[in-house]
């Protein structure tokens, strides 16, 4: 059985609140919507493309989650929050004690795929494209969903380069 699946990138977000206490690292993603966010969630959550989904699954991280959870209150569609639909990690060390953008740099410039002498410990592109896709598989029963993520988690559905706007949508299916 095949199933749609309507991915939604998170909504604008504000990294103030975290800046202004010092989070580092993982504690960044604890980042929350802007206002514009947030309505951004709202139109999205109109939208005639999510008719029809028996259920959202989310990203961990706060700024999806937050999307999804506005999305599933006015569609009233139930959300299960998945732990691996989280985002790219630019360190599989977890140490992240190196300049991150510069990590993302050259994960880009590679394509996403590990050549020698690389500097950064980054989740490869096809790594990220396993952990969506064995993550996705135990939903297949159902025939429709909406998946609130990242912009680089959604295109581990679509294509490496998939520039995706703040609560932008694109289409998939699983088999």
């Amino acid at each position: 059985m095949s199933t749609k699946v309507i991915l939604i990138r998170h909504g604008e977000p504000r990294y103030d609140e975290v800046q202004m206490r010092g989070f580092l690292g993982m504690g960044y993603e604890l980042g929350k919507l802007t206002e514009r966010g947030e309505k951004q969630a709202e139109m999205r959550a109109k939208d005639p493309l999510l008719q029809g989904a028996t259920l959202i699954l989310s990203s961990p991280y706060t700024r999806a989650l937050q999307t999804a959870a506005i999305i599933s209150r006015i569609t009233q569609i139930p959300l299960t929050v998945e732990t691996d639909l989280h985002e790219w990690m630019p360190d599989t060390t977890f140490k992240l004690d190196f300049d991150i953008p510069q990590a993302f740099e050259e994960y880009v410039k590679h394509h996403g795929l590990h050549f020698p002498n690389r500097q950064y410990p980054w989740e490869t592109y096809p790594d990220l494209q396993k952990r969506v896709y064995q993550t996705l598989q135990k939903y297949t029963h159902h025939q429709k969903m909406i998946v609130v993520c990242h912009g680089v988690v959604m295109s581990a559905l679509t294509r490496f380069d998939d520039i995706i706007e703040h609560c932008g949508v694109r289409e998939a299916v699983i088999e």
